[in-house]
């Protein structure tokens, strides 16, 4: 079962057997980490079918240096563009990928076993909550847009004072074509249900202007 089912020739059985338990097992694997994983379905469609997909290269390029440098240089022509996935979609992907190598040196045992362990592991840690830390969840990103003409060092110390129990900067940046500023905080409030009286007084002081808070797992998309 974990002996690799090619031989020195593949033959159209062995193929067919690898295509099968590929796809079989990418279906079951995207399934099972679709109960954790926010995305489109698009995604889960092509993690079902990522590990065929390697394993189908590996079998074509396997032992062939004229084959496999072919397809490195057409694979380096073609760009791609998508929008940064999450952690989660990454680690499907990788996930899908690494066991396609499995299946594509004829190791369809070792290429199940991953995508369901991975998937079975990947499920459980995402139920409990080994890895949440309340201080963690209580921080926030606040970010406030700001007129250029406004000098922001300290203009809100007081108002953060009376609502936050901590507030970090987490950078600078210009938008609106170099004519407003984009403020970011790392905040924890005293009293969440003061959120909305805290962003009246803060649009006093930005004249109106936007401001947002967002969970801190959102930062690296919203800054």
């Amino acid at each position: 079962m974990f002996d690799s089912i090619y031989s020195l020739s593949v033959t159209p059985g062995q193929f067919f057997l690898m295509a099968a338990a590929s796809l079989l097992s990418g279906v079951l694997f995207s399934w099972m980490i679709s109960f954790r994983v926010r995305a489109r379905r698009r995604y889960f469609i092509v993690l079902s079918v990522l590990p065929f997909t390697v394993g189908m290269i590996l079998t074509f390029v396997s032992g062939n240096i004229g084959a496999g440098v072919a397809f490195g240089g057409a694979f380096a022509l073609t760009r791609f563009r998508s929008a940064p996935g999450t952690a989660d979609e990454i680690a499907g992907v990788l996930i899908t990928a690494a066991s396609g190598v499995a299946f594509g040196m004829g190791y369809i045992g070792y290429g199940v076993l991953s995508l369901v362990l991975l998937g079975l592991a990947f499920t459980a840690l995402s139920s409990v909550k080994l890895f949440d830390h309340a201080s963690l969840q209580e921080e926030r990103l606040l970010m406030i847009t700001i007129p250029e003409s406004l000098d922001f060092s300290g203009v809100f110390d007081d108002t953060f004072a009376r609502y936050l129990r901590s507030a970090e900067s987490a950078g600078v940046k210009t938008t609106g074509m170099g004519s407003m500023f984009r403020l970011s905080y790392r905040i924890r409030m005293k009293n969440p249900a003061e959120e909305k009286a805290m962003i009246d007084e803060l649009r006093t002081r930005n004249g109106n202007l936007e401001i947002s808070i967002l969970p801190c797992t959102e930062s690296m998309t919203a800054l």
